[in-house]
């Protein structure tokens, strides 16, 4: 049975910075150093965050620790070249498999599914009034998801393609592009229940891995140009972790893919680069 988990305050703190960029967070760095000794506090949080992000479980096999555990952390989102692609230590992508008989024709249905229900949200004033939640609306970032926690708890039990997780846009101005959509999976699933999804032969999920949460009085690491901890750090690995006073996580959040399905072939539909990159 799953539980419902709330996302640690510094879990949410990373995915900040994952997804707002280096140059974002390099500012920060120098305000923080300017005004800070190491032992200064990690700055607030943004008033909306992803605190109450059901859908995106950790999962009944790895917990983020006891009750005690994550307090103490201050409530503290690419694997090897056989089989799957290297895009470094904390991103693990799928392998790209040989295609089977069906698998063009299953992908090219979700494709035309997500066209169509996504066309709904060109003016993203129809998303919110749908129930779709901006992510850290004040936050720069290249691409903002707006999603919808009932889709996200919907996606851990089954997978329905009129029901995107999140929708991508793009901000210009106070205005926002759609782009995308993006679908989940638990995190527990293998590649043969992905695969039963969205054929592996076509799209390559992704899932945030290595994750080392700093110790206690240590959180404002994360706002370094060249952190240790969090999803841009250098640690990747449970000796590292441990030595530098950390907690390791193998895996946080769940399995995601990026699609993109106002563009015009498969692969810019299916664009891992773009996904990585976003």
């Amino acid at each position: 049975m799953r539980d419902r988990i709330v996302l640690p305050s510094v879990v949410v703190l990373n995915l900040i910075f994952l997804l707002s960029g280096a140059s974002w967070a390099q500012q920060s760095a120098s305000r923080n150093a300017a005004s800070s000794t190491q032992s200064a506090p990690a700055p607030e949080m943004p008033a909306h965050d992803m605190s109450n992000m059901k859908g995106m479980e950790m999962g009944s096999d790895q917990s983020m620790g006891s009750d005690k555990e994550k307090d103490s952390a201050s409530a503290a989102a690419m694997h090897s070249m056989e089989g799957h692609m290297d895009m470094g230590p904390h991103m693990k992508m799928t392998a790209l498999r040989p295609p089977k008989p069906g698998d063009a024709e299953r992908a090219q249905q979700v494709v035309e599914v997500a066209r169509r229900v996504s066309a709904k949200y060109m003016d993203y004033h129809v998303a919110l009034a749908d129930g779709f939640q901006i992510f850290l609306p004040n936050v720069p970032q290249k691409m903002y998801h707006f999603t919808n926690y009932s889709y996200a708890h919907e996606a851990a039990a089954q997978f329905n393609p009129e029901h995107p997780t999140s929708l991508l846009y793009e901000k210009h101005g106070d205005d926002y592009k759609l782009i995308g959509v993006m679908y989940t999976a638990p995190k527990r699933f293998g590649e043969d229940e992905l695969d039963q999804r969205i054929p592996l032969s076509v799209a390559q999920w992704h899932e945030h891995v290595n994750f080392c949460t700093a110790p206690v009085g240590r959180k404002w690491e994360y706002l370094t140009p060249h952190p240790q901890f969090g999803l841009r750090g250098s640690i990747a690995t449970q000796e590292a972790c441990d030595a530098a006073g950390g907690t390791f996580h193998p895996v946080i959040l769940n399995w995601m893919v990026h699609l993109y399905p106002f563009e015009k072939d498969q692969a810019s539909i299916w664009s891992v680069e773009r996904q990585h990159a976003d």
